[in-house]
């Protein structure tokens, strides 16, 4: 049966924040030893937090940061493992693009994993930048114009 994901954005510190918590971890933090601190989840209080559900079920989840009145960071991408490669990010990236044009962004900047160029890359996004090591693996900056 395939899903048919929607989408919606998630109040930082509520109940469907904290299930978006435990996907970054499981999927993102912990295979680096990575664990959240109080202070980088308080951090994220003036950010958005956009997600796929199917029913009750999230999907998937990203973060936008904003860097100032016309930029944008995407980060923290994370599909449930038995889900990835099925579309669903795609699908919550191409969202995430038409909130930030809602919100009036221009730019959409993120630091891709060098595993996820090839995905980002499919999507419109573009190198630039030189390669560098961030939460200990190495990263490309990536941008895309969102006019």
């Amino acid at each position: 049966m395939a899903l048919t994901p929607h989408f919606r954005s998630v109040a930082h510190a509520s109940v469907d924040y904290a299930l978006t918590l435990a996907l970054r971890d499981r999927v993102l933090r912990h295979p680096l030893g990575l664990y959240f601190t109080p202070e980088q989840l308080e951090a994220e209080s003036d950010e958005f937090h956009l997600t796929a559900w199917d029913d009750n079920q999230l999907l998937a989840c990203l973060v936008l940061k904003p860097v100032d009145a016309f930029t944008v960071k995407m980060r923290q991408v994370a599909v449930q493992e038995n889900l990835q490669g099925q579309g669903i990010g795609k699908k919550l990236v191409a969202y995430a693009e038409t909130f930030a044009r809602e919100h009036l962004f221009k730019t959409m900047v993120l630091h891709a994993r060098e595993s996820a160029i090839p995905f980002y890359l499919a999507q419109g996004y573009e190198l630039y930048g030189e390669a560098f090591t961030e939460v200990s693996i190495p990263h490309r900056a990536m941008r895309k114009n969102l006019d």
